[in-house]
C-alpha cells in the first residue's frame, strides 16, 4: 500500500527534519515513498517590511522659520542683521544732508535693534535651545564652525563695544536739539568705525550661520 501522506502544519513543516519534507520557493513538499511529491501545504510567509530610515535625533529648543536647522532665535537674529544694514546706510546719508535730528534717532534705534537682537539670541543659545546639537550634522563640524564662530565673535564684540561709545558720546556731547560740535569729528571717526564693524559683523554671522545650519 503507498504510503499516503497527511497534512502538515507550516510549523511542523519548517521544523521537519527527515527526508520526506522539503522545502523549495516557500511550498513545503512532502513526498511519498516512491520519490514523487503527493501533496503541497502552502506555508504562509510574512513578508518583512522595508526598513524605515531612523528619525532624526531631537535637538532642544524651537526651530527657525528659515529652513535651517538654526533655532527661532538664531533666526531672528539673522534676519535682525539684514535689516540693520539698510537701517545704517540711512542714517549716514541723515547725517550728511545734515538731518541730525532724525541721524540721531535712527542710530538710537540700530543701538535698540541690536541690544534686542544680542538679548534674544543670548536667552536662547544659553537657557532654550543652543546651537552645538543643531551643528554637528554641519560637514564643518567642528573645525570649520569653530573658525567661523571665533571670527564672527571678534567682529560682534568690537561692534557692541564701539556703539555702545559713539551712542554715550553722542549723547552726552551733543547739544540738544542735536547739532554740529567740537565733538563733530571724533564722533564722525568713531562712527565710521562702528559701522564698518557692524557689516563685517553681519557678513561673518551670515557665514557662521551656513557653516553652522545650512550647510550638509
Amino acid at each position: 500500500m503507498p504510503h499516503q501522506p497527511t497534512r502538515d502544519s507550516p510549523s511542523r513543516c519548517r521544523s521537519a527534519t527527515n527526508s520526506h519534507r522539503v522545502r523549495q520557493r516557500g511550498v513545503c513538499l512532502r513526498w511519498s515513498r516512491s520519490g514523487t511529491p503527493s501533496r503541497r501545504i502552502r506555508i504562509r510567509r510574512v513578508q518583512s517590511s522595508t526598513a524605515q530610515p531612523a528619525p532624526p535625533a531631537s535637538v532642544p529648543g524651537l526651530d527657525g522659520f528659515l529652513g535651517s536647522r538654526a533655532s527661532l532665535g538664531t533666526d531672528l537674529v539673522f534676519v535682525a542683521l539684514f535689516a540693520v544694514l539698510p537701517l545704517l546706510a540711512w542714517s549716514v546719508q541723515l547725517a550728511r544732508r545734515q538731518h541730525y535730528r532724525w541721524h540721531k534717532q535712527a542710530q538710537l534705534a540700530i543701538a535698540a535693534a541690536l541690544l534686542v537682537a544680542i538679548v534674544i539670541f543670548e536667552i536662547d543659545m544659553r537657557f532654550v535651545s543652543g546651537w552645538k546639537p543643531r551643528a554637528v550634522d554641519s560637514p564643518w563640524w567642528p573645525g570649520g564652525v569653530w573658525t567661523a564662530l571665533s571670527v564672527h565673535l571678534v567682529f560682534a564684540i568690537s561692534t557692541v563695544v564701539l556703539w555702545i561709545w559713539v551712542v554715550w558720546e553722542a549723547v552726552r556731547r551733543f547739544p540738544v536739539p542735536p547739532a554740529p560740535a567740537a565733538h563733530s569729528r571724533r564722533h564722525r571717526l568713531m562712527g565710521r568705525l562702528a559701522a564698518a564693524d557692524l557689516v563685517l559683523t553681519s557678513l561673518t554671522g551670515w557665514i557662521f550661520y551656513w557653516f553652522a545650519f545650512v550647510a550638509s
